[in-house]
């Protein structure tokens, strides 16, 4: 042990020396042969050691380097993410803006045509539950001059009908509510009927019902159906489109004839609706629907098509 410590003093001296020797010749000036053969000899001795020394703190560096730049790229990242979402968050509330305006533009454009005086509203709660009608909470009320028995629409139809006011919401029933009977016409036609509510359950799918008045009147599928209007315009004012006659039923032993339809406005996207608080000087008839989509080639649809 003792021999071992002693010649690795030796060794140890011997480099510290050489060092020295090679610093002083290193130093001085000149072109030496002595000085310059000294300098060869120390520089083949030494080099594998600083070879080996540079070899040995590359890694060393390197994962240094390699975790100062993943600190960066973790927080560049976690900053890139955070500016992501702030922009999808913008967007999708742009989205929705634009949704509203276009739903609100529509509302405008079918009362402005029918002459209806409406106040504008957002439908904020839907309950539709066991016991309960189909209604929806409107965000206007007796403030905005909103009263009961007051029609509601959107920009494609019928909503339905007030049935509470307060200070500053409205609850409206749906003419999908089962309990919901609406006075009706058939587009070009003089017949009449009802179009009631055949929604029993949330979300059933299930369409309107419209039954004609007289025996004798005939309806045929692709026909629409518009609000008949009642007295004073309460609680219904003419001209609103309703829906359109998907199918007629067959009534073996009923003197009158029915048929199914589907609603004008789609009730699972409702937003943007009007109250209107003041009725038309002028029934609009027919004038609020949309034109019919154009048939492809003959359909041979005519009277002999309805029931």
């Amino acid at each position: 042990m003792r021999r071992h410590g002693s010649r690795a003093r030796l060794v140890v001296g011997v480099l510290a020396a050489v060092s020295l020797v090679l610093v002083v010749l290193d130093s001085r000036e000149g072109a030496d042969p002595v000085t310059s053969a000294a300098r060869t000899v120390g520089e083949a001795a030494f080099r594998p050691v600083s070879a080996a020394v540079s070899v040995a703190g590359e890694p060393v560096e390197s994962a240094y380097e390699t975790l100062a730049a993943a600190q960066g790229s973790r927080e560049r990242i976690h900053e890139l993410e955070q500016r992501n979402k702030r922009l999808r968050d913008r967007l999708q509330a742009r989205d929705y803006d634009d949704d509203r305006a276009k739903r609100l533009e529509d509302l405008l454009q079918l009362t402005g045509r029918g002459g209806y005086e409406i106040v504008p509203a957002q439908a904020v709660t839907r309950v539709t539950a066991r016991g309960f009608s189909d209604t929806v909470t409107v965000d206007v009320g007796r403030g905005d001059g909103v009263r009961p028995d007051m029609t509601v629409v959107d920009g494609d139809g019928l909503v339905g009908r007030v049935v509470q006011a307060g200070p500053a919401t409205a609850t409206v029933t749906l003419i999908t509510d089962h309990a919901s009977a609406v006075g009706a016409r058939l587009e070009d036609s003089k017949e009449i009927g009802v179009a009631e509510g055949a929604s029993d359950t949330t979300g059933d799918g299930t369409p309107l019902r419209f039954e004609l008045m007289s025996s004798d009147a005939r309806m045929k599928e692709g026909q629409r159906v518009v609000t008949l209007g009642s007295h004073n315009d309460t609680p219904f004012v003419p001209g609103v489109p309703i829906g359109t006659i998907t199918e007629v039923e067959d009534t073996p032993g009923r003197l009158t004839r029915t048929g199914k339809a589907e609603p004008a406005v789609d009730f699972g996207e409702l937003d943007v609706v009007g109250v209107i608080v003041a009725g038309p000087k002028n029934d609009p008839r027919d004038s609020l629907l949309p034109d019919p989509p154009k048939a492809g080639g003959g359909d041979g649809s005519d009277e002999e098509g309805g029931r």
